[in-house]
């Protein structure tokens, strides 16, 4: 079977609020927060954002896919 016609595909979740902290070399914030999920490729073809918990900024927090 072809792996590469896959519908279900693995995505990685970044925390958004992270990603600008890093940038502006925030003392508070010492890392990114990252979830791996799964999504069916022909029902969600855009990015996928879900609201999930960051534990370096303590709160729920908009996470967005990234490029593996």
């Amino acid at each position: 079977m072809a792996k590469g016609k896959d519908v279900r595909v693995r995505v990685i979740l970044e925390c958004t609020s992270c990603v600008r902290n890093v940038v502006n070399v925030n003392k508070e914030s010492t890392g990114i927060s990252r979830y791996i999920t799964e999504k069916n490729r022909h029902n969600t073809p855009s990015r996928l954002e879900l609201r999930k918990f960051c534990p370096y900024c303590y709160k729920h927090t908009i996470h967005g896919e990234i490029k593996k």
